[in-house]
């Protein structure tokens, strides 16, 4: 008897692992809230065969879906790098970060084809899962694509990758359901492809990858990928640049802001707004009644905080004095969020000089970044950008529609 049921025991559990090993499962895509990709990379170099030292930068970026009238599965971040470290002394990028903007849609499939490139992210299409429902053991090949800069010499090379995929099982990471595939590809730049935006004095590249992945189960995101990396970059001028290492991909999603406490604080400048000094400059300043001083509005990044009319000197980046009470207000607000970063955004009106709108608007960002830092907030809790004249809310063509395109917004990402 008890021989007969050990048979049975044994029959069931492999009857257990034939169903697990046979059922077939379909991967997709479908990332729909902001999320952080960070990518962190720690490679040995080595210059013509010479020991350089170990190369380490880490890559972040918020990263939301958004309606766009063109684009289906529409996705637009902001990357900033957050350290990185040369020939072996560490430098930490510990000061406000400037950000790098990037757009791009995202099919069910996990294709990415991007829409504005400035070199993040800088991996495109990884992973890309296939069509069909697959088991475990089943093998998958897709392109891809890597942009690099393996000089940081500012020039953004685009590499195609072609990449075998293998489910090889199920499991759980931080609690949530995930799929593990393994990937490996062989770089191969030069041969028969060269990217024409790219460095012109990158001739070559070899080497190989082989990494392991974690994909959600709910999302299709990879939450986790490290790639063992060997790589060699050859230039025009002979250099052979060799690195051997590890890259991280890792996703997390930033917490949430209390709006119980945010949302009071908020309303409350607003209704301060309407206490004025007797100051002539403030007089002037909120003079125009048509054109709020302070508003915010709930979007798909976070709560965005608008300001509007700040007085700067004419084309300048330099505050007037006057506005040190809006800025304490703001500030207060903000250090309610401790665990949040701050996107701060400057915008110009439209006077035709969009070279000229761009670079005053970041600096008009960083301004007001450097103001809130001076209030007591951490400097690397900070991302600026700027945005020139292209996001009017108003028309450019009256003196009330140009006050209201004068504006800088903080958004209190989540």
């Amino acid at each position: 008897m008890n021989y007969s049921r050990k048979i049975i025991c044994v029959i069931f559990v492999i009857s257990l692992f034939c169903v697990n090993c046979f059922s077939q499962v379909l991967i997709q895509y479908n990332q729909d809230r902001t999320y952080t990709l960070v990518e962190r990379t720690d490679l040995r170099r080595y210059d013509n065969g010479r020991y350089i030292g170990l190369l380490s930068r880490e890559v972040r970026s918020f990263i939301n879906q958004d309606e766009h009238p063109k684009y289906k599965n529409f996705y637009q971040g902001d990357f900033y790098v957050l350290e990185k470290t040369k020939r072996n002394s560490f430098e930490v990028t510990l000061g406000i970060n400037e950000a790098i903007p990037s757009s791009f849609t995202i099919s069910e499939d996990g294709n990415l084809t991007m829409i504005e490139d400035n070199g993040f992210p800088s991996f495109r299409s990884f992973p890309t899962f296939p069509k069909d429902k697959i088991k475990i053991g089943d093998k998958w090949n897709a392109t891809a694509e890597r942009a690099v800069d393996p000089l940081n010499k500012g020039i953004i090379t685009r590499l195609p990758i072609y990449i075998q995929y293998q489910y090889t099982g199920d499991g759980k990471y931080h609690d949530e359901d995930i799929f593990i595939l393994k990937a490996q590809w062989a770089t191969r730049y030069g041969i028969s492809y060269f990217d024409s935006q790219g460095d012109k004095e990158l001739k070559s590249a070899m080497g190989s990858h082989k990494a392991d992945i974690y994909v959600s189960k709910k999302t299709g995101c990879a939450l986790l990928v490290r790639d063992i990396v060997d790589e060699t970059f050859v230039y025009q001028d002979g250099n052979k640049i060799n690195f051997q290492g590890f890259i991280t991909l890792f996703t997390e999603y930033p917490p949430a802001v209390d709006r119980e406490i945010i949302i009071p604080s908020l309303n409350r400048i607003a209704k301060n707004n309407d206490d004025k000094n007797d100051d002539d400059t403030q007089k002037d300043f909120f003079k125009d009644k048509d054109v709020p001083d302070i508003s915010y509005e709930n979007t798909s990044r976070g709560i965005r905080l608008t300001i509007q009319n700040l007085q700067f000197k004419p084309n300048s980046s330099e505050l007037l004095p006057g506005e040190e009470n809006r800025l304490n207000q703001i500030a207060k607000v903000l250090k309610q969020a401790k665990n949040s970063m701050f996107l701060v955004e400057g915008h110009t009106a439209s006077t035709g000089n969009i070279s000229g709108e761009k670079q005053l608007s970041v600096e008009r960002a960083y301004t007001i970044a450097e103001e809130l830092i001076k209030r007591g907030i951490s400097a690397e809790k900070f991302i600026y950008k700027g945005s020139g004249s292209s996001k009017p809310i108003a028309t450019n063509e009256t003196p009330e529609g140009m006050a209201k395109n004068r504006r800088v917004e903080i958004t209190i990402l989540e």
